[in-house]
């Protein structure tokens, strides 16, 4: 470093070294010549005029349609075409509203998103999220093509850059999500290089839900619970694998539990399925305890419930060897559907160690077994940690709702979880039964909402359909 001392300055002055031959090697700069700068902005503005009627159509023929009227008659006549343009609007509107809100309304705020959220944020969005690749200073970004909405979205449909793939977004959905001021960002693959872009306008699952109306049929891998962040119908599958829902004390997870034995009911009474239902502390199951084929609140007659469970598995699997590899609801043999609350308290804190082993042992080999015959758990849980909880991986689905802590999240759902935007630890407590899902095979976790199940609805729901008989658990030899 040296110091100018010309002027009496202390004006700190940067020095290279010099090489050992006194030669000093400076980066040259390079202006670039006015006569390119002026040639791009002309290109831009003649790319602009060349492709505005082909983005607008409609605008561009009403607007040189009203230059042309005005130019050649005055200002009355477009007045008069304007009012009478109005009226066949509001005709259109009346009598065709769907058709209106298609392809007027929506066509008309996709332009507007376009010019004025998307196009005007995509570049300083995409440098500061790190999606923009860099070479010799410039950058180099995703094409939006074409945006499109619907009544709850936007979707932009963009063209990648050469060399990045859709997983390079899908790791950056919350910071596209802040940058759109969106709720949240999914990701969509239709080819190699071509991606839609989601993002909602408005938070679908602000409001809670009722309970879901009691279905006509039953399909085990699509039952209605609630409602998807796009407000499509959350269906859940429970034929052919096990869920594993977890969340803190009060964040919906026994609208879960009731909302997927709600739509079992018709199938429950015809006698192609059944529940065996687990309550440790009697608060959560018990209030519709004649809808269950078997019943325990307490821990010796849950760990029986569950080795009773096992028995059946291991019979099933004894008459199908040989002939079936896969199971069909029937009255002989029913679907099974174990329901596991507070399953913490048998795998980790029940005071006798011989109490834990068991029901370890039991929900390890449904979890392992089970699915090729009929058998479902459907567990919920308060802590995901592996001392309190070491059979999450044999859970294929997962339902996070609001936990405590940012690295429950990756528990519950997968390590890129939290990367792929499932903020279940952001939550907010007032909407309880706002959730995460995360399917087997598939990546990308889904915002969700249980419906709310209340007191009278499982009365209700007892009332109707219980059996107010339960069948005694067999004594069954347990290996």
């Amino acid at each position: 470093m040296l110091r100018d001392r010309s002027a009496g300055s202390a004006q700190v002055q940067p020095t290279t070294p010099l090489p050992a031959h006194g030669v000093r090697f400076t980066t040259p700069v390079v202006e670039t010549p006015g006569i390119v700068i002026v040639s791009r902005w002309v290109y831009r503005l003649l790319r602009l005029v060349v492709l505005t009627p082909v983005r607008f159509p409609i605008a561009t023929a009403l607007l040189s349609t009203g230059a042309m009227v005005v130019s050649v008659w005055g200002w009355i006549p477009l007045a008069a075409g304007i009012l009478l343009a109005g009226v066949g609007l509001g005709v259109w509107w009346w009598y065709w509203p769907a058709v209106f809100h298609r392809l007027v309304v929506l066509r008309s705020l996709a332009c507007w998103r376009w010019l004025w959220v998307y196009r005007r944020h995509w570049q300083p969005v995409l440098v500061v999220a790190g999606l923009a690749e860099s070479y010799q200073e410039r950058h180099y970004l995703p094409r939006i093509k074409t945006v499109s909405c619907t009544a709850w979205a936007d979707r932009v449909r963009i063209t990648l850059v050469q060399g990045t793939t859709p997983r390079d977004l899908e790791d950056r959905v919350t910071e596209l999500a802040h940058g759109f001021q969106a709720p949240s960002c999914r990701v969509y693959t239709r080819g190699p290089r071509d991606v839609v872009l989601e993002f909602p306008r408005r938070d679908l699952l602000a409001n809670p839900l009722p309970a879901r109306p009691v279905p006509d049929q039953v399909d085990m891998a699509a039952l209605e619970v609630g409602l998807c962040e796009d407000g499509t119908p959350w269906d859940l599958r429970l034929h052919g694998t096990h869920v594993l829902t977890v969340g803190v004390t009060g964040s919906g997870k026994g609208s879960v539990l009731w909302s997927a034995i709600r739509a079992m009911t018709p199938a429950m009474v015809a006698g192609t399925a059944q529940v065996w239902a687990i309550d440790p502390k009697r608060m959560e199951l018990s209030y519709g305890r004649s809808l269950f084929a078997r019943y325990a609140d307490t821990a010796e007659a849950a760990v029986d419930v569950l080795e009773a469970a096992v028995s059946e598995m291991h019979a099933r699997a004894d008459r199908y060897a040989g002939i079936r590899r896969t199971h069909t609801p029937t009255v002989e043999d029913p679907f099974m559907l174990v329901v596991l609350d507070e399953v913490a308290f048998l795998t980790a804190y029940h005071p006798e160690k011989d109490i834990r082993r068991r029901a370890e042992n039991a929900i390890a080999t449904l979890t392992s077994q089970g699915r090729a015959v009929g058998v479902c758990v459907l567990a919920a849980l308060q802590d995901p940690r592996k001392e309190v909880m070491n059979l999450r991986n044999l859970f294929p689905d997962k339902v996070a709702l609001r936990l405590d802590e940012a690295s429950q999240v990756d528990m519950v759902l997968g390590d890129d979880a939290r990367e792929r935007g499932a903020n279940a630890h952001l939550i907010d407590p007032n909407v309880p039964g706002v959730a995460f899902v995360r399917m087997e095979g598939s990546p990308l976790p889904v915002r969700v909402r249980a419906a709310f199940v209340s007191d009278d609805d499982i009365e209700a729901m007892a009332n109707e359909y219980g059996t107010r008989s339960l069948h005694p658990v067999p004594d069954v030899e347990v290996a």
